[in-house]
């Protein structure tokens, strides 16, 4: 059966040029040959975190020692793809699209994933941008009549569909919703992949949300199906793998081994690996969390990721890309922006210290001062691939060892916060919002959440000793609610707000953790016509 569109697919303009005919032939041959191989490892993390919640602690392969073990590297890397010392990230939006091309990052990640509210709109019309910017083509004019377009020289652009558990409800196969990365992953690759090819370049991906090797095989096998039916040359399909979830760090030598033809890295995906570390063991009260400020990238099971990962990496003769900086320019306080950039400046040290090949910033603002740092790293180098590491000894207990520190009124409160007014941006379209000058997007929000739900099950105290109940969280949340009724920066619709509270509090206070805030919320969206 061919795909169909749902019955309440908006009609958004335009998307005549994206769902082409011969486009949807070969998101059907995709979704055709995959989407079973899909729900049998979307089956499998939860009978892994049924395992989890029951006491088993995550570890190395045994049955995959051979690989780890073994004298391999991954295929050539693309040279537009060899300098990768600062990237930007960014959702899909026309406007951002155009001023991330043209930071001065080597690299722009244009995100269909965290940052995205995944409407059918947004989906769309970010495909149309892609569209534009591989041909050079894109610009946009603002009500003030401000016009914007390429520069002659960009960043290389990577696209980053969604996660292998993320559906495309407007797209049926079968009475059912397909994957929304094959919907992300194939429309791109339809589209650009030729086009990018011609002007010396390529169809380059960020793979998110990965859980295992396994996940990883089911990518290369994607790859390498769409590059036949495309007739595109074999291995010409470039990706990078975030390392976001703290079983797939377990796991590293193996995901590049399967990915090996089509792979140039790993990144550190710092935010959805906190989430990932609270979500893998929801059950565990002894690997409590402190309030998100405190869990940071120099201390703990972070620390010990990042450097088996520049270690695996290099080992491999893969790229080992550094972590988000989160922080906006704070124009009206000179002191708080400095403090702020003096973070920024601080984890960027570290990250090209370690012997990361690069980093992310949110912001444009924030390219500059990341390209000074890893400029006189680098020198006259364009990565730190020859950063062995051979002096890394990580062990399996220390990659889930929790860090310590306290919980204030003040961090529960932040998280709190967060997660209202990010949901109800969410809820309104929008999937990267500035709150508190940081830029917070799915994953950000999905720690503030998790942790809410964590410290109420596990009964957690704050410092002064209060414990975090229900009463007590209810409280804040409406005191949260108030404030930001009363100073709505980000203009958020009453609706959306009421929506976001509600469902906040089905969140907080359910007996078993929501694997995912987008896909409760997902359902919500789609019924909109945002």
């Amino acid at each position: 059966m061919a795909l169909q569109l749902s019955s309440n697919t908006p009609i958004v303009a335009g998307s005549e040029l994206v769902l082409t005919p011969d486009a949807l032939r070969f998101l059907h041959a995709l979704v055709e040959r995959f989407e079973p191989e899909r729900q049998a490892l979307l089956a499998r993390r939860v009978e892994r975190q049924a395992r989890l919640s029951a006491g088993e602690l995550p570890d190395f392969l045994s049955d995959t020692a051979s690989v780890r073990a073994g004298d391999w590297k991954v295929a050539a890397i693309p040279m537009d793809l060899l300098d990768r010392r600062v990237e930007i990230t960014g959702p899909v939006e026309r406007k951002m699209v155009i001023n991330a091309l043209n930071s001065g990052a080597k690299v722009f990640m244009a995100d269909f994933e965290d940052s995205n509210a995944p409407s059918f709109r947004n989906q769309i019309e970010g495909q149309l941008n892609m569209m534009g910017a591989i041909r050079k083509e894109i610009n946009f004019t603002s009500s003030e009549g401000k016009r914007y377009q390429l520069n002659e020289k960009t960043a290389t652009l990577i696209v980053r569909p969604r996660g292998w558990h993320l559906d495309e409800a407007h797209v049926l196969w079968n009475g059912n919703a397909i994957s929304g990365s094959l919907f992300d992953f194939g429309l791109y690759l339809f589209h650009n992949a030729k086009e990018a090819l011609a002007r010396g370049t390529g169809a380059y991906f960020y793979l998110p949300k990965l859980e295992s090797h396994l996940e990883a095989r089911l990518w290369n096998q994607v790859m390498d199906f769409s590059e036949d039916y495309l007739q595109l040359a074999k291995g010409s399909t470039k990706c990078t793998v975030l390392i976001e979830t703290i079983l797939a760090a377990f796991e590293m030598d193996e995901i590049l081994f399967e990915l090996r033809e089509h792979i140039v890295g790993l990144n550190c995906g710092r935010w959805d690996y906190i989430f990932s570390y609270i979500r893998a063991f929801q059950q565990h009260s002894d690997r409590l969390l402190p309030e998100r400020s405190q869990v940071t990238m120099a201390q703990g099971f972070l620390r010990a990721y990042s450097q088996l990962l520049i270690q695996t990496c290099h080992r491999r003769g893969a790229f080992a890309m550094g972590g988000m900086a989160a922080q906006i320019p704070i124009k009206n306080d000179e002191t708080a922006n400095a403090a702020a950039l003096a973070k920024v400046r601080t984890d960027k040290e570290r990250e090209a210290g370690d012997g990361h090949d690069g980093t992310w910033v949110a912001h444009p603002a924030l390219v500059p001062l990341a390209m000074e740092i890893f400029d006189r790293n680098l020198g006259a180098r364009a990565n730190q691939l020859d950063a062995l590491r051979p002096d890394v000894q990580v062990t399996a207990a220390e990659l889930i060892a929790p860090q310590a520190g306290s919980i204030t009124l003040v961090g529960l409160r932040n998280n709190l916060n967060v997660s209202l007014q990010y949901l109800a941006a969410w809820l309104g379209g929008l999937g990267c919002v500035p709150i508190h000058h940081l830029m917070e997007d799915a994953a950000t929000a999905e720690i503030a959440r998790a942790q809410v739900w964590f410290w109420h099950r596990h009964q957690a105290q704050l410092d002064t000793g209060e414990r975090i109940d229900r009463s007590l969280i209810n409280r804040l949340l409406s005191e949260e609610r108030a404030t930001i009724d009363a100073n709505n920066v980000l203009k958020l619709h009453a609706d959306q707000l009421k929506e976001a509270q509600s469902m906040l509090q089905t969140l907080f206070f359910g007996e078993t953790f929501p694997s995912f805030l987008t896909l409760d919320a997902y359902r919500s969206l789609i019924a909109k016509t945002v």
